[in-house]
């Protein structure tokens, strides 16, 4: 008799494994490096031994459904650059919208190891001689809008392939002869991914999910 565990898994499975992956993020499970690496792998599997390896961490589909659920606080998150500079990384929380405003200054953004409470990240940047730059996990869904005036709003991310449901991270960005950038992980410094050996162990790659090319889009 065959292991269970080494049954194919079904595209209905790996997108259920997705969702779970997503409310693990919003209960502040998952950071979003995390979330998006794991989403990768489940995209990946191919096994239902391979599916359980992603999750095994996390509580079981519906478990937690009579937490309550976070409430988004009221309002925007602001980081200011005035003539100077302004920096937020590492380990931090994002339960609401962010706005993000440099004046002859830059303003740094690093949401790889946040927690995100949300299931879209909402940033408004807004450069005036300065620069903004987002620092997201290569294979999330960028959206970016705005207006440039003598200025560059740019993409520079390592993008999943099409018709997954990866982690959105929406830019409105405003420049006025300064830049607004989002930058994926191949353009930023490394930080430490605690499942880059689960995905070492499972045999995936960013080459067997992304597009194969950095898309830089204007």
């Amino acid at each position: 008799m065959s292991d269970p565990g080494e049954l194919r898994a079904s595209d209905a499975e790996r997108e259920a494994v997705v969702e779970q992956l997503r409310e693990a993020s919003v209960e502040g499970r998952l950071t979003l490096v995390e979330l998006t690496d794991r989403t990768e792998a489940a995209y990946q599997a191919t096994t239902h031994a391979e599916l359980a390896l992603i999750t095994q961490d996390l509580p079981a589909a519906g478990t937690a459904a009579s937490l309550p659920a976070p409430s988004p606080t009221a309002g925007r998150r602001w980081f200011v650059a005035v003539m100077g500079d302004t920096k937020r990384r590492g380990k931090w929380r994002i339960d609401n919208e962010l706005g993000a405003v440099a004046v002859m200054g830059d303003v740094v953004l690093d949401l790889r190891e946040a927690e995100v409470r949300t299931n879209v990240i909402d940033v408004t940047a807004v450069s005036v001689m300065g620069d903004v730059k987002i620092i997201v996990p290569d294979g999330v869904d960028v959206d970016l809008d705005g207006l440039a005036i003598m200025g560059d709003r740019k993409v520079d991310v390592l993008e999943a392939a099409p018709g997954m449901n990866v982690p959105v991270v929406r830019v409105h960005a405003y420049a006025l002869m300064g830049d607004v950038k989002v930058i994926g992980d191949s353009r930023a410094k490394p930080i430490k991914r605690g499942w880059a050996a689960w995905r070492e162990h499972l045999g995936l790659t960013h080459d067997g999910m992304y597009r194969g090319e950095r898309q830089i889009r204007d």
